[in-house]
């Protein structure tokens, strides 16, 4: 029997006639409601038909999060009067409730991406919401994108739901073409923020770390919302483990304490949405309760200020979840969740001041996660890159890239991007690329059965407290009674039915095949020992076990887990599995490289011959006839990284470079760019044969550098010619001295005694460039300097006369000094000669 009543109570009723005029109309629209107004189960419902109104419709509703889909489908039910599996069911990895009565299906939003690529037309269904879509989930993302290229070529009259929890809606509003944006109003109650920051500092998440002491002060600011509040207690945070320290500080509160994520328990999950018993509760959750799941009863949310966010490095292929500040958007929607029922109050654990600083925003995912698993979507769909479909953001195409390097390096694509045989089976198994790969090959290797143990350990990461030992953590999950260990076994047997073979493994141990799949998916993460708890990837980053680790001792490792503090050298092993050299080679075959090289090592050419897997050097021996380009690539890599003074510069040779920058700077061309930048981009046309013939640092030391560069004139024009007309190395004054130019500043230097320069009316100029004249002494010390002789001798000359004359009694200092000659010697010499 339909529960009418609770049905009219949810507020979203009011926006559903403008939003079913938005469908008929426009066939897309937005809809944005905020948590617990009936988005997510009353309009299924209307839109099914299932509530009298409207003709009967099939519906599918994609939810980002299989405890979210479960939890809508099983309230629909309720709302129904039915359980899941009659008119309202729902599909998620490894679970299936649906029946022939089923109108309105809830899948995660994997699901469906698997679904729309097995066939695109949706065959049979009328309407799809996508909901939470301002969580900005990669998958949410993927879906949308290609249900509207299904509805622009296949199914135009497939009705299109983008359902947000928020405001924000402008974007995807255009990116459905203009859709209708509908706004329902929720039914919400004041919510009092109390600011609740730590007494002391701590420090800030890098990685998957939290400070211990932020988590002990969240814990007490549970206990002090329990005694100053009443009702349920609703507390978020990053993830697994935290909701697990947090509760074990919470023993002997007077209250239930509940644990709501991912991984927890159906019959947990059901219990927290169910509400209250009698008793208070205190619920800790992930972020799966912002917006996507009802907690009755909360009157008190805790917030943390932290989530969880996938960040990937591509340079050293590690991606994983990262704690990171919660974005001021997360903030309200969970302070929300203490309004929902009643007044209600929020302590935020940090200060007021820190709040305006935080993202408005979460990250799009697409902008920070690893891209393999949308690549390979993109290609089945028949886009590689992806530049056809309709994406709030782009993918990046850095990430992109190292994508598309993965996926063919594990034969998902071929060379142009399009999708293999193999690939598409890959995007069937519901797993990343590269878990599908170490199942698939893994199963050849070592049998299906226990190719899928270990990936269904690598697909949902154990518990820490299994360790860091991937075969030990093997061993308990086999014979674990914990939640983990349900989930782990549910999903080896989903796994085991998808793959074939009994595999050629059979002597192999547990311990071998456990290595085998890791590295099988990981292969630029086999890591040699180098000492001390401390190894080298494939991928050319350092990794280091924690000291208590039984895997220290190990030659090989393939590392499953590992993040890499902003701050560290080395990435830090979470999870890993001992492996001998050739299982190594087994699984990175690819990354195997065997030839010369000859490379600049610590100032010197270092040739050898190496046999490496990526990084990791396998063999190493020296080459005694090294190939010349490669010796020449080598100093060429040693001019770049130590500077061109490891070849001979001589006072000539660096004058002459001065003069030639003064000519391109003054100019232009053809005078040539002799800056360092310039000469070592263009090597080959000023150090050629020199270079060529150079074996070791000290034959650079034998260049001539001044020499080389007179290969750099411009003689086809003949303009060489005129190097000593336009800035020449000396200049000829009235003494008749030959004075060196100096060319090293913004103007040439002339630095003259003055008494050479009597009668000289006009200064020198270079290249139509006065000269700057430093004015010097009979003993050579700076007395004045002019770019204008003509304005120091009627200006300066006095004073500089009067100061230095009886200093220097010996030589000329005339009143007019255009009526003498120019001298550079002494008033006697003169007078004998």
């Amino acid at each position: 029997m339909i529960r009418t009543e609770a049905l009219d109570r949810l507020p979203v009723r009011t926006a559903v006639p403008a939003l079913r005029r938005a469908l008929d109309d426009r066939g897309v629209a937005v809809l944005c409601a905020p948590p617990g107004t009936g988005k997510t189960t009353l309009v299924p419902l209307v839109l099914a038909g299932l509530t009298g109104e409207g003709p009967a419709r099939r519906v599918v509703v994609a939810e980002p999060r299989r405890i979210a889909a479960r939890a809508a489908a099983r309230r629909m039910a309720w709302l129904l009067g039915e359980r899941p599996g009659e008119r309202v069911g729902f599909t998620v990895r490894g679970e299936r409730v649906v029946g022939r009565d089923t109108v309105v299906e809830v899948v995660t939003t994997g699901v469906l991406l698997q679904r729309l690529q097995r066939d695109q037309e949706l065959a049979g269904v009328d309407v799809v919401i996508i909901d939470e879509c301002h969580e900005r989930h990669l998958d949410a993302d993927t879906v949308a994108a290609f249900l509207l290229d299904v509805r622009g070529t296949i199914r135009p009259d497939l009705r299109l739901v983008a359902a947000s929890a928020t405001t924000d809606a402008e974007g995807w509003a255009r990116l459905l073409g203009d859709a209708p944006v509908i706004e329902a109003q929720g039914v919400s109650h004041p919510v009092e923020v109390l600011w609740a920051p730590p007494a002391r500092p701590v420090k800030p998440p890098h990685g998957m770390r939290v400070d211990p002491a932020l988590l002990t002060h969240v814990a007490a600011t549970v206990r002090r919302a329990l005694g100053e509040r009443a009702g349920d207690v609703l507390c978020f945070l990053p993830g697994v483990g935290e909701i697990g320290r947090v509760a074990g500080q919470l023993a002997g509160v007077d209250a239930e304490v509940l644990q709501v994520h991912g991984r927890a328990p159906a019959a947990v999950q059901d219990a927290v949405l169910a509400g209250s018993s009698g008793g208070r509760r205190v619920v800790l959750a992930t972020s799966v309760a912002e917006s996507s799941l009802t907690v009755p009863g909360v009157r008190v949310v805790v917030d943390s200020g932290l989530a969880r966010e996938p960040r990937t490095d591509h340079a050293r292929g590690l991606s994983a979840l990262s704690t990171v500040r919660a974005s001021r958007a997360a903030g309200r929607q969970r302070a929300g969740r203490a309004g929902r029922e009643a007044p209600g109050a929020v302590y935020r654990c940090w200060d007021q001041a820190e709040d305006v600083r935080l993202a408005r925003f979460p990250s799009p995912e697409i902008k920070v996660a690893d891209l393999a698993a949308f690549a390979l979507q993109a290609a089945c769909w028949g886009d590689p890159d992806a530049s056809s479909l309709a994406l709030l953001d782009p993918p990046p195409a850095g990430a992109m890239g190292a994508a598309r390097e993965v996926l063919e390096a594990i034969g998902a694509v071929d060379d142009g991007g399009r999708v293999t045989e193999r690939g598409t089976r890959m995007s069937r198994l519901g797993l990343h690329p590269r878990l599908a790969r170490a199942l698939l090959d893994g199963a050849r290797e070592a049998g299906a059965r226990r190719a899928a143990e270990v990936v269904a350990l690598l697909s949902e990461e154990p518990p820490r407290e299994y360790g860091d030992d991937l075969a030990a953590a093997l061993r308990t999950a086999r014979r674990g009674q914990d939640g983990y260990a349900g989930r782990w076994k549910q999903e080896v047997r989903r796994l085991s039915g998808q793959v074939d073979g009994a595999g050629s493994g059979g002597a192999r141990s547990d311990d071998a095949v456990v290595g085998l799949v890791a590295a099988l998916a990981f292969p630029e993460r086999v890591a040699r020992a180098r000492g001390d708890g401390a190894f080298l990837m494939a991928s050319g980053t350092g990794a280091e076990l924690r000291d208590a680790s039984r895997l220290r001792s190990a030659p090989w490792l393939a590392v499953a887990v590992a993040d890499r503090p902003s701050h560290a050298a080395s990435a830090r092993v979470r999870l890993a599995a001992v492996v001998d050299e050739p299982t190594a080679l087994l699984a990175a075959g690819h990354l195997r490289v065997r030839g010369e090289e000859v490379r600049w090592v610590d100032g010197e050419v270092v040739a050898r011959s190496v046999d490496r897997l990526g990084a990791v050097e396998l063999a190493v021996r020296p080459l005694r006839q090294p190939d010349p380009e490669l010796v020449r690539g080598a100093l060429a890599e040693g001019l770049r990284r130590e500077g061109l003074g490891l070849l001979r510069w001589t006072r000539d040779s660096e004058q002459f470079r001065l003069r030639l920058a003064f000519l391109h700077r003054v100019l232009g061309a053809p005078w040539p760019d002799v800056s360092d930048a310039a000469l070592l981009a263009e090597t080959g046309a000023w150090l050629e044969p020199e270079l060529s013939r150079a074996r070791l640092r000290a034959d650079l030391g034998r260049i001539d550098a001044g020499q080389a560069l007179r290969r750099l004139l411009p003689w086809a024009t003949g303009e060489a010619a005129r190097l000593d007309e336009l800035a020449p190395e000396r200049i000829e004054v009235p003494s008749g001295s030959r004075i060196r130019v100096e060319y090293g500043g913004e103007q040439p230097v002339l630095a003259v005694k003055l008494q050479e320069l009597f009668g000289l009316a006009e200064t020198p100029r270079v290249a139509g460039v006065p000269v700057l004249v430093h004015l010097l002494s009979p003993a050579g010390r700076p007395a004045a300097v002019t770019a204008d002789l003509a304005s120091f001798w009627r200006e300066g000359y006095k004073a500089v006369r009067a100061e230095l004359r009886g200093r220097y009694p010996k030589h000329p200092w005339p009143e007019d000094p255009a009526t003498v000659p120019a001298t550079r010697f002494t008033s006697a010499r003169l007078k004998r000669s």
